[in-house]
């Protein structure tokens, strides 16, 4: 059965994912009254999964059954003419198989394991491994992930290179409170085509809450990536990564031996200074330290750090914010191992879009290593510990039921 399919970034998915077993729903899909009360249920416990007015009436529409998956699926119509249909947990969109038989393997991508292997090891072929992960890339990242708590107000950006049948292009990557909330290939690094591929986060977050405006967006220094946030969110406030500033100066001073220990620790201890003024005490004591000990280009990027003084401040007025790229470089850090892993990117861009949406999605949603798990207080994923809701006890499961309706929240786009 048709699911419908994403009409640029915000698209009319007309798909509600609802958690059941396959032997409850068996008993229920042919009874009417029955799956009625189910659905009333679900509702009632889960609304967010819902599109708006389902709760004004409805009525079973119709209902065919699935040759691919032998599984009778039914529609419901609102009372505007809409229709939906209604998929259980238990399946992949498009029947393209059964959950139990695939989650494995796709949890095995989080590696980088090739489809050639997934194939040899659990049948198929490499391009149907290829199309069913490829094929989460059509849900919106941000509604799919925050379902049940706020978008954040402190976000990280950045571009990571990533060639595309050998030409480099860049995956422009927002992050926030520990999750991807945004992977969108661009073909190059300038202002306009950033803007384009950093509007793809703010359109799919307008559409979870049309009044979200974040205070504060942490990037490096190229004026690109802070054009384009300034001009998707006017009241933004651009915190330039601090460690960006100490990656330079140790480049280029940690063959100084003891001087850049002696370095390290007083560019540090300027960062963790505990107001505006001290750290401006303590730049201004290490500018002059610089000048009477260090030269050359060591000494250079020092002072260039010190120069910044006002822009390093500005992170004293959002105690909040992220002063440091450090949570996004974590997550960089996975997203270049599984690429590389896969050679790159490869074909045009709309699938390698999808293909990087597709990662972000595995990121969320995979579950950490068990140790990691106990750390967050039981959260398998980074997607459950922001939520601090799981919608199943099965990762792909959870994710699918995040992603009904495709993860938005309107049947079209509620743009201002």
């Amino acid at each position: 059965m048709a699911e419908g399919s994403a009409v640029g970034p915000l698209g009319g998915i007309r798909t509600i994912c609802v958690p059941v077993c396959e032997e409850e729903y068996q008993k229920i899909v042919d009874d009417p009254w029955r799956f009625r009360c189910f659905l009333d249920s679900c509702y009632h416990q889960m609304p967010e999964l819902f599109p708006e007015g389902f709760s004004q009436g409805y009525e079973l529409k119709d209902h065919r059954v699935s040759e691919k998956a032998a599984l009778r699926i039914r529609r419901i119509e609102l009372r505007d003419g809409t229709a939906y249909s209604i998929r259980p947990s238990f399946v992949m969109p498009y029947m393209t198989g059964r959950t139990k038989e695939v989650e494995g393997p796709l949890f095995l991508r989080k590696f980088g394991v090739p489809y050639w292997g997934l194939a040899y090891v659990f049948g198929h072929n490499p391009m149907y491994w290829y199309r069913l992960e490829s094929a989460l890339g059509r849900n919106s990242i941000v509604g799919t992930t925050v379902r049940k708590t706020e978008l954040p107000e402190h976000l990280l950006a950045d571009e990571h290179h990533q060639p595309r049948d050998g030409t480099k292009n860049y995956i422009a990557t927002t992050v926030g409170s520990g999750c991807c909330l945004g992977a969108e290939v661009a073909e190059s690094a300038g202002t306009d085509e950033l803007t384009e591929a950093y509007g793809v986060f703010r359109q799919e977050s307008l559409d979870v809450n049309a009044k979200y405006a974040p205070k504060t967006v942490n990037t490096d220094g190229w004026k690109g990536t802070q054009a384009a946030w300034k001009a998707l969110f006017l009241s933004i406030t651009i915190v330039q990564c601090f460690l960006h500033g100490w990656l330079k100066i140790r480049d280029r001073a940690k063959h100084l031996e003891e001087w850049f220990a002696e370095i390290s620790q007083r560019v540090w201890d300027a960062y963790h200074a505990p107001d505006r003024r001290s750290f401006s005490q303590r730049i201004a004591s290490l500018k002059t330290w610089a000048v009477k000990h260090l030269s050359g280009v060591v000494l250079e990027k020092v002072l260039d750090l010190c120069q910044k003084r006002d822009q390093w401040k500005i992170a004293y007025d959002h105690p909040d914010c992220h002063r440091t790229s450090n949570m996004l470089d974590r997550i960089m850090r996975s997203m270049n191992r599984y690429f590389d892993n896969g050679q790159h990117l490869h074909g045009s861009l709309q699938p390698s879009r999808r293909h990087g949406r597709a990662w972000a999605l595995l990121f969320n949603f995979t579950p950490w290593n068990p140790a990691t798990a106990r750390e967050h207080g039981g959260w398998k994923s980074p997607a459950e510990r922001l939520n601090k809701h799981r919608y199943h006890e099965n990762w792909l499961q959870n994710l699918l039921i995040s992603a009904s309706m495709g993860g938005y929240r309107h049947s079209s786009p509620q743009i201002p």
